[in-house]
């Protein structure tokens, strides 16, 4: 199987993780959405922690919030009427104030400690999922990752497999380069990504697909179909946020 390489420490990672350590003995860290002091074991003061939107009651396949007193695995009505090629989708958070506000410094403001607080707040809340058998990042296309310079979806996975101790895979390529989904309506998006993705195998019978954020789910039901055409039985997906 190809193992996405970062899983295993790089020397500058190291370095990296290293120097934050330093950093966090000279300079108390603090809060990444007040600036107050943070409180023990994450950049989040106990204020803005309080008030993390957890995602509590959600559609087992498309993670659609639903009411609270509806119960835990229930469908929505969409997902009554249509197939789709995702089993499970489990979302961490609701994408909802201060979410959605360090979302957005982390895919394009190069803030990647804001990823890391979500990737570490991600784990917390999917620890308790039925665990895959690996996990595979929603790839960006190489003319996307020039231009931004990291793979938002891969910084997100990375500490998240480390986290679960899960294997982190390679299992996807996306062949073809395709316009913003955030500038698209629903059906478009799906157009959109007709045949942007192919796998990379070999891959095991059940994978978790993780990205940042899901909207409508076409980037994550094109990139399952990928994977359930090279063989996969069972492709769920783990996001950050979901679009209410």
């Amino acid at each position: 199987m190809s193992m996405v390489t970062p899983v295993n420490q790089s020397i500058s990672e190291r370095v990296y993780i290293w120097g934050s350590r330093l950093s966090g003995l000279l300079f108390p860290p603090t809060c990444l959405v007040c600036t107050e002091p943070a409180a023990a074991g994450r950049d989040l003061c106990a204020a803005c922690a309080a008030g993390l939107p957890w995602l509590d009651s959600a559609c087992r396949r498309c993670a659609l919030p639903l009411p609270a007193a509806e119960s835990a695995g229930t469908l929505c009505g969409a997902c009554r009427q249509a197939r789709a090629p995702l089993q499970q989708v489990h979302a961490a958070l609701l994408y909802a104030a201060p979410v959605d506000g360090l979302l957005r410094r982390f895919k394009f403001h190069h803030d990647l400690a804001a990823g890391r607080l979500l990737a570490q707040l991600m784990g917390e809340r999917l620890a308790a999922a039925d665990p895959p058998q690996a996990l595979v990042p929603v790839p960006l296309h190489r003319s996307r990752l020039r231009q931004r310079g990291y793979d938002q979806a891969l910084e997100l996975a990375r500490p998240l497999a480390r986290h679960l101790q899960l294997p982190l895979l390679a299992g996807l390529r996306r062949v073809r380069a395709t316009a913003a989904q955030s500038e698209l309506d629903a059906a478009t998006r799906r157009r959109n990504l007709r045949a942007a993705f192919v796998a990379a195998g070999p891959l095991p019978p059940h994978v978790a697909l993780v990205d940042d954020v899901m909207t409508t789910g076409a980037t994550l039901h094109a990139a399952a179909r990928a994977l359930r055409r090279a063989g996969v039985t069972r492709v769920d997906a783990w996001v950050c946020a979901r679009v209410p």
